[in-house]
């Protein structure tokens, strides 16, 4: 698969659990994708849905499992590069019987660019990307002025990007990111009910780490 040079994602051990194999060996061909050179039919994909969401970075799954059951008239398109995390959802997803999650195993950007069509998405979720705090590492951050051009003309029209952080000085990034930009607006907002507060964030917030929600509109 094809790589960008500079990684956004933090390479973690490849350590498996078995319930976690098993479901990728059972479920995999109903809610896995494979990375392909080909676009997507995301209505075909979704036949069901009213609107679609890419989320970027899903972790263990336990946001995106209970916002798919929250929300069944939404599609959920959702983007992992760790097999342990996409065995978990795909776990998840079984018990809550959900027909809304498909899974895509593999780096965003290649996605992004050659399976996501244009005007297909109604917004994306991208929870808690790695900072990268130290310096000479911001230059992994996923969000900068690349990404922006990136994701702009995958959204339709009016839709958004939902950002969430427990790390200061990215949520300060990212407003320096897209405050310039002439292709989003929006800011900070107050964490929506709807989000989950998954165990990630909740270790941050018992050390004190303040979580920022920012979303941010097509223009």
């Amino acid at each position: 698969m094809e790589q960008d040079s500079v990684r956004t994602y933090r390479l973690r051990g490849s350590r498996i659990t078995s319930p976690q194999q098993n479901a990728l060996d059972k479920y995999w061909a109903i809610y896995g994708m494979e990375y392909s050179e080909n676009f997507i039919d995301i209505p075909q994909l979704f036949p069901n849905s009213k609107n679609v969401i890419l989320e970027i970075g899903f972790g263990m799954g336990e946001a995106t499992a209970l916002i798919g059951r929250d929300f069944p008239e939404t599609g959920f398109l959702a983007v992992e590069v760790h097999k342990p995390g996409i065995g978990k959802l795909m776990a998840r997803i079984e018990e809550l019987g959900l027909s809304n999650i498909r899974i895509i195993e593999g780096d965003a950007h290649p996605i992004l660019k050659t399976m996501i069509p244009d005007n297909s998405v109604d917004g994306i979720h991208l929870f808690f990307p790695d900072p990268w705090p130290k310096k000479r590492h911001h230059k992994r951050r996923i969000v900068n002025n690349e990404f922006l051009k990136l994701i702009h003309p995958k959204i339709k029209d009016g839709g958004f990007i939902h950002i969430a952080t427990d790390w200061v000085p990215y949520a300060e990034h990212i407003q320096e990111v897209f405050t310039p930009s002439d292709l989003f607006t929006g800011g900070v907002v107050e964490r929506p009910e709807w989000r989950p507060i998954t165990r990630f964030e909740g270790q941050g917030i018992t050390k004190d780490h303040q979580v920022n929600d920012l979303r941010y509109f097509k223009v």
